[in-house]
Protein backbone atom coordinates (compact mmCIF):
# COMPACT_ATOMS: atom_id res chain seq x y z
CA UNK A 1 0.00 0.00 0.00
CA UNK A 2 0.94 3.95 -0.79
CA UNK A 3 2.25 4.94 3.30
CA UNK A 4 -0.61 5.98 5.37
CA UNK A 5 -1.18 9.17 6.62
CA UNK A 6 -4.26 9.33 9.23
CA UNK A 7 -7.91 8.85 9.19
CA UNK A 8 -10.96 11.41 8.33
CA UNK A 9 -14.25 10.39 9.74
CA UNK A 10 -12.89 6.56 9.42
CA UNK A 11 -11.58 7.54 5.84
CA UNK A 12 -8.04 6.40 5.69
CA UNK A 13 -6.01 9.00 4.22
CA UNK A 14 -2.24 8.14 1.85
CA UNK A 15 0.22 9.75 0.70
CA UNK A 16 0.12 10.96 -3.40
CA UNK A 17 3.36 9.72 -4.92
CA UNK A 18 6.14 12.60 -4.07
CA UNK A 19 3.64 15.54 -3.81
CA UNK A 20 3.29 15.88 -0.75
CA UNK A 21 -0.18 15.56 -0.74
CA UNK A 22 -2.44 13.69 1.83
CA UNK A 23 -5.68 12.20 0.08
CA UNK A 24 -8.18 9.56 0.43
CA UNK A 25 -7.83 6.28 -0.15
CA UNK A 26 -11.13 6.05 -1.70
CA UNK A 27 -11.38 8.06 -4.82
CA UNK A 28 -15.03 9.80 -6.43
CA UNK A 29 -15.62 8.46 -10.43
CA UNK A 30 -16.97 11.37 -11.70
CA UNK A 31 -18.38 9.47 -15.31
CA UNK A 32 -20.90 7.78 -13.40
CA UNK A 33 -22.30 11.33 -12.00
CA UNK A 34 -24.24 12.05 -15.60
CA UNK A 35 -25.51 9.00 -16.66
CA UNK A 36 -29.03 8.35 -17.53
CA UNK A 37 -31.30 7.73 -14.31
CA UNK A 38 -28.90 9.52 -12.73
CA UNK A 39 -30.84 13.20 -11.85
CA UNK A 40 -28.67 16.61 -11.37
CA UNK A 41 -29.66 16.73 -7.56
CA UNK A 42 -28.83 12.84 -6.53
CA UNK A 43 -25.03 13.73 -8.46
CA UNK A 44 -25.06 16.63 -6.46
CA UNK A 45 -25.91 14.78 -3.22
CA UNK A 46 -23.60 11.83 -4.23
CA UNK A 47 -20.50 14.46 -4.10
CA UNK A 48 -21.71 16.39 -1.19
CA UNK A 49 -22.08 13.66 0.96
CA UNK A 50 -19.02 12.11 0.07
CA UNK A 51 -16.90 14.99 0.87
CA UNK A 52 -18.73 15.48 4.54
CA UNK A 53 -17.94 11.66 4.78
CA UNK A 54 -14.38 12.42 4.43
CA UNK A 55 -14.01 11.73 0.72
CA UNK A 56 -11.60 14.26 -0.58
CA UNK A 57 -10.40 13.02 -3.77
CA UNK A 58 -12.81 13.75 -7.29
CA UNK A 59 -12.22 12.51 -10.73
CA UNK A 60 -13.41 14.14 -13.73
CA UNK A 61 -12.33 14.05 -17.31
CA UNK A 62 -13.24 16.92 -20.09
CA UNK A 63 -15.35 13.96 -22.14
CA UNK A 64 -17.67 12.57 -19.55
CA UNK A 65 -20.66 12.29 -20.94
CA UNK A 66 -20.66 15.31 -22.92
CA UNK A 67 -19.12 17.62 -20.85
CA UNK A 68 -22.15 16.96 -18.19
CA UNK A 69 -20.42 15.48 -15.46
CA UNK A 70 -17.81 18.45 -15.08
CA UNK A 71 -20.92 20.87 -14.69
CA UNK A 72 -22.53 19.14 -12.35
CA UNK A 73 -19.55 18.35 -10.14
CA UNK A 74 -18.59 22.23 -10.32
CA UNK A 75 -22.32 22.67 -8.93
CA UNK A 76 -21.77 20.68 -6.45
CA UNK A 77 -18.60 21.82 -5.07
CA UNK A 78 -20.27 25.36 -4.46
CA UNK A 79 -18.53 26.09 -0.99
CA UNK A 80 -17.00 22.75 -0.78
CA UNK A 81 -13.84 23.28 -3.09
CA UNK A 82 -11.10 24.04 -0.92
CA UNK A 83 -12.12 20.82 0.57
CA UNK A 84 -10.92 18.54 -2.17
CA UNK A 85 -8.47 17.69 -4.72
CA UNK A 86 -10.24 17.64 -7.73
CA UNK A 87 -8.45 15.97 -10.84
CA UNK A 88 -9.67 16.10 -14.66
CA UNK A 89 -8.59 14.33 -17.96
CA UNK A 90 -8.22 15.62 -21.46
CA UNK A 91 -7.86 13.77 -23.92
CA UNK A 92 -6.08 16.21 -26.68
CA UNK A 93 -2.90 15.21 -27.85
CA UNK A 94 -1.80 18.65 -29.65
CA UNK A 95 -1.14 21.55 -27.34
CA UNK A 96 -4.04 23.70 -29.09
CA UNK A 97 -6.54 21.09 -28.49
CA UNK A 98 -5.24 20.04 -25.10
CA UNK A 99 -5.21 23.77 -24.11
CA UNK A 100 -8.46 24.18 -25.27
CA UNK A 101 -10.10 21.30 -23.18
CA UNK A 102 -8.38 22.16 -20.40
CA UNK A 103 -9.70 25.90 -20.93
CA UNK A 104 -13.55 24.32 -20.59
CA UNK A 105 -12.70 21.82 -18.06
CA UNK A 106 -12.12 25.09 -15.58
CA UNK A 107 -15.03 26.86 -16.47
CA UNK A 108 -17.75 23.67 -16.13
CA UNK A 109 -15.82 23.06 -12.50
CA UNK A 110 -16.19 26.63 -11.64
CA UNK A 111 -12.47 26.99 -10.67
CA UNK A 112 -9.22 28.79 -11.68
CA UNK A 113 -7.13 26.02 -10.69
CA UNK A 114 -7.38 21.82 -11.33
CA UNK A 115 -5.07 20.22 -8.62
CA UNK A 116 -4.44 17.89 -10.93
CA UNK A 117 -4.49 17.17 -14.71
CA UNK A 118 -4.11 13.61 -16.20
CA UNK A 119 -3.59 12.93 -20.58
CA UNK A 120 -6.68 10.72 -21.10
CA UNK A 121 -6.59 7.27 -22.67
CA UNK A 122 -3.10 6.98 -23.38
CA UNK A 123 -4.17 3.51 -25.38
CA UNK A 124 -1.79 3.97 -28.37
CA UNK A 125 1.62 3.21 -28.58
CA UNK A 126 1.47 6.73 -31.10
CA UNK A 127 0.17 8.53 -27.77
CA UNK A 128 3.43 9.23 -26.11
CA UNK A 129 5.00 10.94 -29.04
CA UNK A 130 1.79 12.98 -29.78
CA UNK A 131 1.94 13.96 -26.21
CA UNK A 132 5.98 15.09 -26.08
CA UNK A 133 6.32 16.52 -29.48
CA UNK A 134 6.78 20.07 -29.17
CA UNK A 135 3.83 21.70 -29.91
CA UNK A 136 2.24 18.68 -28.12
CA UNK A 137 -0.34 18.13 -25.08
CA UNK A 138 2.74 17.87 -22.25
CA UNK A 139 4.19 21.22 -23.12
CA UNK A 140 0.27 23.08 -23.03
CA UNK A 141 0.08 21.46 -19.61
CA UNK A 142 3.15 22.24 -18.34
CA UNK A 143 2.50 26.16 -19.51
CA UNK A 144 -0.95 25.81 -18.00
CA UNK A 145 0.63 24.40 -14.37
CA UNK A 146 3.34 27.51 -14.66
CA UNK A 147 0.23 30.06 -15.09
CA UNK A 148 -1.53 28.32 -12.23
CA UNK A 149 -4.24 26.93 -13.80
CA UNK A 150 -3.23 23.37 -12.70
CA UNK A 151 -1.00 21.96 -9.85
CA UNK A 152 0.01 18.10 -10.78
CA UNK A 153 0.15 16.46 -14.13
CA UNK A 154 -0.30 12.45 -14.82
CA UNK A 155 -1.92 10.51 -17.48
CA UNK A 156 -4.18 7.38 -17.67
CA UNK A 157 -4.96 4.49 -19.89
CA UNK A 158 -6.62 1.10 -19.65
CA UNK A 159 -5.66 -0.71 -22.63
CA UNK A 160 -2.24 -2.04 -22.64
CA UNK A 161 0.55 -2.11 -19.70
CA UNK A 162 3.10 -1.98 -22.24
CA UNK A 163 1.52 1.54 -23.70
CA UNK A 164 2.26 2.30 -19.88
CA UNK A 165 5.84 1.38 -20.11
CA UNK A 166 5.78 3.04 -23.18
CA UNK A 167 4.70 6.59 -22.02
CA UNK A 168 6.93 6.47 -18.56
CA UNK A 169 9.99 6.14 -21.09
CA UNK A 170 9.15 8.71 -23.36
CA UNK A 171 8.57 11.00 -20.31
CA UNK A 172 11.90 9.95 -18.97
CA UNK A 173 13.53 10.79 -22.95
CA UNK A 174 12.13 14.17 -22.05
CA UNK A 175 13.43 14.49 -18.70
CA UNK A 176 9.95 14.86 -17.32
CA UNK A 177 8.23 12.26 -14.37
CA UNK A 178 4.61 12.12 -14.04
CA UNK A 179 2.74 13.04 -10.71
CA UNK A 180 0.31 10.47 -11.01
CA UNK A 181 -0.65 7.48 -13.32
CA UNK A 182 -3.93 5.69 -12.83
CA UNK A 183 -4.18 2.47 -14.49
CA UNK A 184 -7.07 -0.78 -14.01
CA UNK A 185 -6.04 -2.62 -10.70
CA UNK A 186 -8.20 -5.38 -9.81
CA UNK A 187 -8.14 -9.24 -8.93
CA UNK A 188 -8.58 -10.54 -12.32
CA UNK A 189 -5.71 -7.97 -13.54
CA UNK A 190 -3.13 -10.13 -12.06
CA UNK A 191 -3.60 -12.81 -14.27
CA UNK A 192 -3.91 -11.48 -17.76
CA UNK A 193 -2.09 -8.25 -19.80
CA UNK A 194 -1.40 -6.97 -16.09
CA UNK A 195 -0.92 -3.54 -14.88
CA UNK A 196 -0.59 -4.35 -10.96
CA UNK A 197 2.67 -6.63 -12.53
CA UNK A 198 4.33 -4.80 -15.12
CA UNK A 199 3.87 -0.78 -14.37
CA UNK A 200 3.18 -0.81 -10.50
CA UNK A 201 6.36 -1.34 -9.42
CA UNK A 202 7.94 1.29 -11.66
CA UNK A 203 5.80 3.92 -10.14
CA UNK A 204 6.46 2.59 -6.53
CA UNK A 205 10.17 2.71 -7.42
CA UNK A 206 9.90 6.46 -8.99
CA UNK A 207 7.71 7.67 -6.14
CA UNK A 208 4.82 8.21 -8.37
CA UNK A 209 0.98 8.42 -7.18
CA UNK A 210 -0.71 5.32 -8.21
CA UNK A 211 -4.22 5.89 -8.73
CA UNK A 212 -6.21 2.14 -9.34
CA UNK A 213 -9.50 2.20 -11.19
CA UNK A 214 -12.00 -0.49 -12.67
CA UNK A 215 -11.58 -2.25 -9.63
CA UNK A 216 -14.72 -3.90 -10.77
CA UNK A 217 -14.46 -3.26 -14.29
CA UNK A 218 -17.60 -1.39 -14.24
CA UNK A 219 -19.81 -4.00 -12.51
CA UNK A 220 -18.60 -6.87 -15.56
CA UNK A 221 -16.26 -8.46 -13.28
CA UNK A 222 -19.06 -8.95 -10.37
CA UNK A 223 -20.99 -11.01 -13.01
CA UNK A 224 -18.11 -13.49 -13.12
CA UNK A 225 -19.99 -14.47 -9.59
CA UNK A 226 -16.45 -15.10 -7.94
CA UNK A 227 -15.68 -12.24 -5.41
CA UNK A 228 -18.28 -9.38 -3.58
CA UNK A 229 -18.02 -5.58 -4.33
CA UNK A 230 -16.13 -4.96 -1.28
CA UNK A 231 -13.88 -7.76 -1.90
CA UNK A 232 -12.75 -6.09 -5.52
CA UNK A 233 -12.21 -2.76 -3.42
CA UNK A 234 -10.24 -4.28 -0.26
CA UNK A 235 -7.73 -5.85 -3.39
CA UNK A 236 -7.56 -2.62 -5.08
CA UNK A 237 -6.90 -0.89 -1.74
CA UNK A 238 -4.57 -3.38 -0.66
CA UNK A 239 -1.77 -3.04 -3.43
CA UNK A 240 0.36 -0.04 -3.10
CA UNK A 241 -1.74 2.65 -4.55
CA UNK A 242 -2.75 6.46 -3.06
CA UNK A 243 -6.26 6.32 -4.65
CA UNK A 244 -8.89 3.54 -5.24
CA UNK A 245 -11.37 5.62 -7.81
CA UNK A 246 -14.76 4.34 -7.53
CA UNK A 247 -17.83 5.17 -9.48
CA UNK A 248 -21.24 5.39 -7.58
CA UNK A 249 -24.63 6.36 -9.41
CA UNK A 250 -26.30 5.97 -6.05
CA UNK A 251 -26.44 6.67 -2.17
CA UNK A 252 -26.29 3.20 -2.35
CA UNK A 253 -23.39 2.46 -4.20
CA UNK A 254 -21.69 5.64 -2.26
CA UNK A 255 -22.44 3.92 1.41
CA UNK A 256 -20.96 0.88 -0.06
CA UNK A 257 -17.80 2.88 -1.46
CA UNK A 258 -17.64 4.04 2.15
CA UNK A 259 -17.94 0.87 4.24
CA UNK A 260 -15.19 -0.40 2.45
CA UNK A 261 -12.94 1.94 3.09
CA UNK A 262 -13.46 2.31 6.99
CA UNK A 263 -13.14 -1.49 7.44
CA UNK A 264 -10.50 -1.88 5.24
CA UNK A 265 -7.55 -3.54 7.18
CA UNK A 266 -4.33 -4.87 5.09
CA UNK A 267 -4.65 -8.23 3.71
CA UNK A 268 -2.86 -11.31 4.79
CA UNK A 269 -0.88 -12.99 1.60
CA UNK A 270 -2.97 -15.57 2.20
CA UNK A 271 -6.15 -13.88 1.93
CA UNK A 272 -4.83 -12.40 -1.50
CA UNK A 273 -3.68 -15.74 -2.35
CA UNK A 274 -7.61 -17.33 -2.09
CA UNK A 275 -8.72 -14.44 -4.15
CA UNK A 276 -6.38 -14.70 -6.92
CA UNK A 277 -7.40 -18.86 -6.66
CA UNK A 278 -10.47 -18.09 -6.88
CA UNK A 279 -10.95 -15.34 -9.91
CA UNK A 280 -7.97 -17.09 -12.01
CA UNK A 281 -10.11 -19.29 -13.87
CA UNK A 282 -12.12 -16.38 -15.09
CA UNK A 283 -9.45 -14.20 -15.69
CA UNK A 284 -7.07 -15.79 -17.80
CA UNK A 285 -8.35 -14.61 -21.01
CA UNK A 286 -9.85 -11.06 -19.95
CA UNK A 287 -13.15 -11.24 -20.93
CA UNK A 288 -14.24 -9.87 -17.90
CA UNK A 289 -11.82 -6.79 -18.25
CA UNK A 290 -13.49 -5.95 -21.67
CA UNK A 291 -11.32 -2.04 -21.39
CA UNK A 292 -8.64 -4.35 -22.89
CA UNK A 293 -9.68 -6.61 -24.64
CA UNK A 294 -12.41 -4.69 -26.64
CA UNK A 295 -12.82 -1.00 -27.79
CA UNK A 296 -16.03 -0.74 -25.86
CA UNK A 297 -14.40 1.78 -23.02
CA UNK A 298 -12.02 3.55 -25.86
CA UNK A 299 -13.91 6.58 -26.30
CA UNK A 300 -11.43 8.38 -28.12
CA UNK A 301 -11.66 5.91 -30.70
CA UNK A 302 -15.01 7.19 -31.87
CA UNK A 303 -14.16 10.17 -31.30
CA UNK A 304 -10.68 10.91 -32.82
CA UNK A 305 -11.24 14.85 -33.52
CA UNK A 306 -10.54 15.31 -29.62
CA UNK A 307 -7.38 14.43 -30.17
CA UNK A 308 -6.35 17.24 -32.37
CA UNK A 309 -4.79 17.71 -35.25
CA UNK A 310 -0.89 15.34 -36.00
CA UNK A 311 1.81 17.63 -34.97
CA UNK A 312 3.06 19.96 -37.72
CA UNK A 313 6.32 18.13 -38.15
CA UNK A 314 4.43 14.97 -39.40
CA UNK A 315 2.17 17.05 -41.72
CA UNK A 316 4.84 18.44 -43.35
CA UNK A 317 6.39 14.66 -43.95
CA UNK A 318 3.22 13.70 -45.57
CA UNK A 319 2.55 13.58 -49.60
CA UNK A 320 0.70 16.14 -51.70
Amino acid sequence: MAKANGQQDGIPYRELGRTGERVSAIGLGGWHLALPGVSEQLALRIVRHAIEEGINFLDNSWDYNGGASEKRMGKALHGYREKVFLMTKVDGRSGAEATRQLEQSLRRLKTDRIDLVQHHEVIRFDDPHRIFDEDGANAALVAARKAGKLRYIGFTGHKDPLVHLRMLQVAHEHGFVFDTVQMPLNVMDAHYRSFEKTVLPELVKHRIGVLGMKSMGNGIILKSRTVTAIECLHYALNLPTSVVITGCDSMRILEQALEAARTFHPLSKAAVRELLARTRLQAVTGRFELFKTTSIFDSTAKHPGWLGEEPKRVQQLMPN
